[in-house]
């Protein structure tokens, strides 16, 4: 693999009609937990990886992946994705890490918050999330609060991922977005560095029955639950991860079939890392009939063949529940109160799981469900760390929100808009 110049490393290649995928050539040294970041930008972009090819000498690696936006995606700017991917990258050659490990750089990203207080609305939460994608504005936390007479407040904790909103005109630039679409109806809106309050904001805790129901290993087969399984659940039970080490003398295959979903390749990157284990060379297939294939060919950190049993056992299995539930999504009652949650493990590195509030406010949308509050934190459970979304719905919509059929109903919405069904 050669050297190539800063502006080499990261390629992108137009389709050449409407329709084809783009081609991301990434082409830089290696790193750790540089093949997660990749597919955590491309997914916070949203979008969808229709197949790739992934190799490293544990120096450097060549990365190459077709791609195509969502159809629920906000507008596409190359540019910007082309500078986060540089972003990731490593600034010298003479790092030698690998692809798939933990990193070692942590963001200090100043945390900003936003305010504003409107007339409520359906489908004014997704609409506001829609204006902070496009601005690359990332969610960190969000307190959201319906008042008796129809307003609403909502407080955004935010990051800027272009680092610019310390300047007046980024500031400037949110307000207006804002403002352009909340129109008359905003009565205030207010952008400025978090102080103390951040620390006042904490979430609320999980009962211990939510708690066992949203975190637990398996889905539930029965009909009268919340998270019953929908034909293409189903599916997703019949994934199959081998592993073979004859094909190989310094390496582990990997074949994983699964049902394809969106942000799969970063599932399967983000366990790998967390499992120690590193990709010499992947290739991710084109889906066939709603399946995805992968071979992985893969080693222990220290550069050996993974031959134990129990450790092979162990992450086939983490990869298959991985795949299986790469997100929860529940109705619970709260009080008298209809709660929608939705949980997504975070990354080793403290980062959550991109553009969930922004999937499940526009699932919500769709359905025509106001949002009467909601609410983003952190829960420890199951010997790892939660990213929990929180949704009080409010009852005045087309549905019967007491209705076990109906809840099963928005459930099923929900999650296949985050799976990208």
């Amino acid at each position: 693999m050669g050297v190539p110049s800063e502006d080499d490393a990261v390629l992108l290649q137009k389709g050449k009609k409407p329709g084809d995928p783009h081609v991301i050539t990434v082409n830089c040294p290696d790193q750790t937990g540089l093949g997660c970041d990749i597919c955590r930008t491309i997914l916070d972009f949203g979008l969808y990886i229709s197949k790739g090819d992934v190799s490293t000498d544990g120096r450097w690696c060549y990365v190459v992946l077709w791609v195509v936006p969502h159809s629920s995606s906000p507008i596409i700017r190359w540019p910007n994705l082309k500078n986060r991917l540089l972003s990731v990258c490593p600034a010298s050659c003479t790092v030698s890490f690998y692809l798939n490990q933990p990193s070692s750089r942590t963001t200090s990203s100043p945390l900003y918050l936003l305010t504003f207080f409107c007339v409520d609305r359906k489908g004014l939460l997704h609409d506001v999330t829609h204006v902070l994608c496009e601005l690359e504005l990332t969610i960190q936390k969000v307190k959201v609060t319906t008042t008796p007479d129809g307003k609403v407040l909502d407080l955004f904790f935010i990051t800027d991922n272009l680092e610019l909103l310390h300047t007046k005109q980024r500031q400037e630039e949110t307000c207006r977005q804002l403002h352009s679409v909340l129109g008359k109806t905003c009565i205030s809106c207010e952008l400025k560095l978090a102080g103390p309050q951040y620390d006042h904001h904490q979430s609320s805790s999980l009962s211990p029955a939510i708690s066992e129901e949203l975190f637990r290993c398996e889905l539930s087969d029965k009909k009268t639950s919340p998270e019953a399984l929908s034909p293409d659940m189903s599916k997703l039970k019949k994934a199959s991860v081998t592993v073979d080490n004859s094909l190989s003398p310094g390496h582990t295959l990997l074949q994983i079939q699964c049902i394809d979903h969106k942000g799969l390749l970063y599932d399967i990157m983000r366990t790998l890392k967390d499992c120690n284990l590193q990709i010499a060379y992947g290739r991710f297939s084109s889906v066939a009939k709603g399946n995805r294939d992968l071979d992985l060919f893969i080693q222990q950190r220290d550069s050996k063949k993974v031959v134990d049993p129990e450790k092979q056992n162990a992450l086939c299995s983490r990869l298959k529940l991985e795949m299986l539930h790469p997100l929860r999504v529940i109705i619970a009652n709260r009080g008298p109160d209809t709660e929608l949650l939705v949980a997504n493990p975070v990354e080793l590195s403290g980062k959550g799981r991109p553009r969930v509030f922004y999937d499940v406010t526009l699932a919500l949308k769709t359905l025509g469900i106001c949002i009467f509050s909601a609410e983003i934190g952190r829960h420890s459970a199951a010997d790892r760390e939660w990213e929990v979304y929180r949704f009080l719905l409010d009852e005045n919509c087309k549905f019967d929100l007491s209705n076990r059929v109906v809840r099963n109903q928005i459930v099923d919405r929900v999650r296949r808009t985050l799976m990208g069904w």
